[in-house]
């Protein structure tokens, strides 16, 4: 028995409903949803030849487009990648911009070829809509916002915690000058999806739970974070974890330096991931020398160029010095400023595991 169209968005994005995206590349690239496969009808070229013959002959004049452009061997390849997708993913959905032309054209084909497969009605268009109404509720949540000095292992306390959403995982970025990750960071918009999306299984989880979110700045990155969230955790309590100086070097340590390493060298292999690495630890610290000033700059870029030579003949542990430097006089002081302006917002304060403790009583 066939499954029905469906515009049920709630339950579709609380599932993690597998879904083919038959949008264009380009389309695909300016946003989409977290468990979205892009398995695209025509191609950027394609769409843009068809959407001029729409305006300027009509609806069956670019219908007729598509149907020359995407024919044969063409063809047969798309509905592969369709019914592929879809014995693996039974319970997915195809859907298209407005649920229009190009999804009712997939499921057709998938259907001729054997695969009856169901359709979102309004399309990605109606779904982006639904979820920019959950940001919109974002703001009658209760937060409490995690703060600390760099080196804390905040995300990973937020990871512990199961009322807890991690805005940096979702910008694929660690919030600072050496926060970059392999594999770039989402578009805004999917960035907005992800994150109106996690909201949304908070929310249906524990109603009245309070959320907990790392304390950012705007952006993470490049990726902004969205004004009604941001306006609302400005004005919400603050936790503030505290850890001893050589903990924090130890952290920073394994997570910036051993992590990013392996996470290169898996990417490009030993030899080329680790010039990678090493390259983007120089940037990443060029783009601070102008807050540094230049004999600090100069300071630490002697020490890490020092770290990464011996670090090349196998001896990674003199990253350390340049890692303490930096968090001392660089990271520490900047934080203390900003943390004095919020003071009044501090609710509560600990080590690692005490507020551990203290957020995951927060219901």
């Amino acid at each position: 028995m066939s499954r029905p169209d469906s515009r049920d968005f709630n339950r579709l994005f609380l599932a993690d409903t597998p879904l083919i995206d038959t949008r264009s590349p380009g389309e695909f690239a300016e946003g989409a949803f977290p468990h979205a496969v892009n398995l695209p009808l025509m191609d950027d070229d394609q769409r843009a030849q068809v959407g001029r013959c729409y305006k300027q002959q009509g609806q069956q004049a670019a219908i007729a487009l598509g149907h020359h452009l995407v024919q044969g061997a063409l063809k047969e390849s798309r509905i592969a990648a369709w019914l592929a997708f879809a014995k693996t993913h039974p319970e997915g959905y195809v859907y298209c911009f407005r649920g229009g032309l190009r999804s009712r054209i997939s499921q057709q084909w998938m259907q001729e070829a054997g695969i009856a497969y169901p359709r979102i009605i309004g399309g990605y268009k109606a779904m982006r809509r639904f979820l920019l109404n959950q940001l919109e509720l974002s703001a009658k949540h209760s937060y409490v916002i995690l703060s600390g000095q760099t080196g804390c292992a905040k995300t990973r306390l937020l990871h512990g915690l199961d009322n807890a959403i991690d805005l940096e995982g979702l910008a694929n970025h660690r919030g600072s000058a050496f926060g970059k990750r392999l594999g770039g960071q989402p578009s805004q918009i999917g960035f907005e999806n992800a994150l109106s999306i996690a909201l949304l299984k908070r929310r249906h989880a524990r109603p009245e739970a309070t959320v907990v979110l790392e304390d950012e700045s705007r952006l993470i990155g490049r990726i902004a974070v969205p004004d009604v969230l941001r306006e609302t955790t400005l004005r919400a309590p603050l936790a503030v974890v505290e850890m001893p100086l050589a903990e924090r070097v130890e952290h920073t340590f394994h997570n910036y330096i051993l992590r990013n390493l392996a996470d290169w060298q898996a990417h490009a292999g030993d030899i080329a991931g680790f010039a990678a690495f090493a390259e983007e630890l120089r940037q990443n610290l060029a783009t601070l020398q102008r807050r540094l000033g230049g004999h600090r700059h100069s300071q630490l870029l002697t020490e890490m160029n020092t770290a990464l030579a011996a670090h090349a003949r196998g001896n990674p542990e003199a990253h350390r010095s340049w890692i303490e430097l930096l968090l001392r006089d660089y990271y520490d002081p900047m934080y203390a400023y900003q943390l004095g302006l919020k003071a009044e917002r501090v609710v509560f304060r600990g080590s690692y595991a005490e507020v551990a403790a203290y957020l995951g009583s927060a219901r």
